[in-house]
């Protein structure tokens, strides 16, 4: 059992999936989930180096290169994250090997999550998890006011950037925010 976090650090908006197996198949999935669900363009993620999200081994992205051969029509072999980003033109960066203080804003949302589910319930099935978890990314996303959105919620911040810098928006962003449209 595996979770898939997402933080936007402009507006700390989480987006968070729960999956049985941490597949290459699965990861490259959550971020095709994950550019669908945010009113704005995803222009750069900066993951770990597990092997669901990049080849072993590599300390950059191959996306730049996945998009060359796309460009060109040129057949060719792809990680499933990797070609995800590469599709939707986000730059995908790495941290360093052995450094998970750089991915500090997930590693502390997982930490967050699994006091709020597991360490404090227990559950009867998987299908009782997600549904806690669903219902507990909610009421971050629309209750919790970080101290770094000065009393905002996340919601609430990606309301006020739409109002002020709505090039980076869709259209219509609202209707395709995930939880309570208000």
């Amino acid at each position: 059992m595996g979770n898939y976090v997402a933080i936007d650090r402009t507006t700390k908006f989480a987006f968070v999936e729960l999956h049985e197996k941490g597949t290459r198949r699965v990861a490259g999935d959550f971020l095709r989930h994950l550019i669908e669900a945010l009113p704005y363009k995803v222009h750069t993620v900066l993951t770990d180096n597990g092997t669901c999200l990049t080849k072993p081994g590599n300390v950059a992205s191959a996306a730049s290169i996945i998009k060359e051969a796309i460009a060109v029509e040129e057949t060719f072999r792809a990680h499933s994250f990797e070609l995800a980003c590469a599709r939707n033109d986000i730059d995908h960066r790495l941290t360093k090997p052995r450094y998970p203080w750089t991915n500090g804003q997930v590693e502390r949302m997982n930490r967050t999550i699994k006091d709020a589910t597991v360490k404090r319930y227990h559950y009867d099935s998987h299908g009782q998890l997600r549904a806690h978890l669903t219902d507990f990314v909610s009421a971050y996303n629309f209750a919790q006011r970080p101290k770094t959105l000065r009393g905002l919620t996340p919601y609430e911040a990606i309301c006020k950037a739409l109002t002020g810098e709505s090039n980076h928006f869709r259209p219509d962003p609202l209707h395709h925010m995930p939880g309570l449209n208000i």
